[in-house]
């Protein structure tokens, strides 16, 4: 399997993996995706192919709002893997990937939204230990994540930033009645 930059052919087979991977959300992460798209906020694409494209990421611009400046950071989403290719270590390879990316492109650090019991694993920790703010209050705590990056420096803390395309296509943090059942979850 090799993991590499998304070319213009791969789009259909990755929106098809995004949709698979994502099932009932999946129309919507897709919107999402176009959306990051046509506002120029994506950075790069990766595909895990296997005799075709078996996982998908993508990395988009988001900005840290510091007291100094603003910081151009990147933000991991989405991530998806085929159903048939869960579990073998696809998502793993795609996440070190665009860690990879990450760091060549300099930026300072990778946010995303996720469950933190796959990610920690992966080179994410909990943003706000960091000295990072969630973009919203409906991301539950536990899942705004950080992977910090060399070019990180001690001053680049404060509210993350998301681009206009993932409020316009209410893509940021969840809604009840989801939300709810998380946050009873972490409690409980």
């Amino acid at each position: 399997m090799e993991i590499r930059a998304a070319v213009p052919g791969d789009q259909r087979a990755a929106d098809e993996v995004v949709a698979a991977a994502f099932g009932s959300d999946g129309a919507h992460v897709l919107t999402m995706t176009r959306a990051l798209d046509t506002t120029g906020a994506s950075r790069a694409d990766l595909v895990a192919d296997d005799g075709g494209v078996v996982g998908y990421v993508r990395l988009s611009r988001a900005w840290v709002d510091a007291r100094d400046r603003l910081v151009d950071v990147l933000m991991l989403t989405p991530l998806a893997v085929a159903p048939a290719r869960q579990g073998e270590g696809v998502g793993t390879r795609l996440v070190a990937a665009a860690l990879a990316a990450a760091e060549a492109l300099a930026a300072p650090a990778v946010f995303l939204e996720g469950d933190w019991r796959y990610y920690g694993p992966r080179g994410f920790e909990p943003a706000s230990a960091r000295g990072f703010e969630r973009p919203s209050v409906r991301i539950p705590e536990p899942a705004f994540q950080v992977a910090t990056l060399a070019a990180l420096e001690p001053w680049m803390a404060g509210r993350v930033v998301y681009p206009q395309a993932m409020w316009e296509t209410d893509a940021v943090g969840l809604r009840d009645p989801r939300l709810a059942r998380v946050e009873d979850a972490e409690r409980g």
